[in-house]
């Protein structure tokens, strides 16, 4: 697995939160509202886990509204989840491109995309190619 760095999409603050560390590397922090509660989500920042700390009781199957902790606009996209019908939230990759996740609990839907796929793929291997050779 590899370890990013992202982003908000709107005021591209860092979301890296190095104090609170989910599987030995920094997580991903996000403003969670989950009906009339609101608090701290985290998330594994090593692509391909799914262990979160999360500040509020959320069951799964429940979906959440995600915010930047720092603008505090919502990381929702257009996108609606192919596999339970879900909003997606977009975050930006550090490098360029974004990656969205489902935001109902427990969907490990996800994908990334890229706008400028040359320019930001070429970013994105430079800095994750240690991760991909044999």
């Amino acid at each position: 697995m590899i370890q990013v760095d992202l982003k908000c999409p709107h005021c591209g603050h860092s979301l890296m939160d190095e104090q609170n560390r989910i599987d030995d590397h920094p997580s991903v922090r996000v403003t969670a509202k989950f009906g009339n509660k609101k608090g701290d989500l985290r998330l594994s920042s090593l692509y391909g886990s799914y262990k979160i700390d999360i500040s509020v009781p959320c069951p799964k199957g429940k979906v959440a509204q995600l915010f930047c902790p720092h603008c505090r606009l919502e990381l929702k996209t257009t996108r609606i989840c192919e596999i339970c019908r879900a909003p997606m939230a977009a975050f930006g990759f550090k490098e360029g491109g974004t990656i969205q996740v489902c935001s109902r609990r427990g969907c490990k839907k996800h994908l990334i995309e890229f706008e400028d796929p040359e320019a930001e793929l070429r970013l994105f291997y430079n800095k994750y190619s240690t991760f991909f050779k044999p």
